[in-house]
């Protein structure tokens, strides 16, 4: 069996726009993947409402992803593939970073996979770096998120040059997804299976 860790925020995790809640099983883009790819394959769950790629966040506390990927990796290995998903919530205007800031962060992560022995053999497994998409209209973050709209646009093109650079597999799910009209930063369900379906595509292409 293949295992799969999918690292990233509250939309792994599967909040929904309309409640704040968790979606079902048969709608999270990861149990989407987990179904398509079929029982040669184990999906792994870690998404955390509020994750940051690697900073401090000095009002919710405890979401710096980089201090909880390796224990991560560690607990879960032996991994075939890790999936970072991860960079919305530093557009929060507290931090002020630009996007380019916020995909050199995210490379941080893609490399302590990548050096890490969490794979198969003790050797790193492979990464698939993903690009948020671009954030919609806000509605009650707006203000949390003031400035997030432009910087996000720009994710897509900064996140495959430090995929490249890197060398690991990249995807722009804004290509497939958008995020919500409803409070401009989550997914929708339906979106949640796009995410799911392209992804089972890309897995297999990557691990078959």
């Amino acid at each position: 069996m293949k295992r799969i860790l999918c690292y990233g925020d509250s939309n792994t995790w599967g909040a929904d726009p309309m409640t704040g809640e968790r979606l079902d099983d048969q709608t999270r883009w990861t149990r989407i993947l987990a179904h398509d790819l079929g029982p040669d394959f184990e999906v792994i769950e870690e998404g955390q409402c509020g994750r940051t790629t690697v900073w401090d966040d000095p009002i919710e506390g405890y979401k710096n992803g980089s201090t909880y990927l390796l224990p991560c990796l560690e607990s879960h290995s032996p991994l075939d593939l890790v999936i970072i998903m991860l960079g919305t919530n530093d557009l929060k205007a507290r931090f002020g970073l630009t996007a380019y800031d916020i995909a050199q962060a995210a490379g941080v992560l893609a490399a302590v996979v990548q050096k890490s022995e969490a794979g198969r053999g003790a050797k790193p497994p492979p990464v698939l770096l993903m690009a948020p998409p671009p954030v919609s209209e806000m509605t009650d973050y707006a203000e949390m998120f003031e400035g997030a709209l432009e910087k996000s646009q720009k994710f897509a093109n900064h996140f495959s040059q430090v995929a490249q650079q890197l060398g690991c597999a990249f995807l722009n799910t804004g290509t497939v997804i958008k995020s919500s009209n409803v409070d401009g930063i989550h997914i929708d369900p339906g979106d949640h299976r796009k995410l799911g379906h392209a992804l089972a595509s890309k897995v297999k292409e990557l691990l078959e």
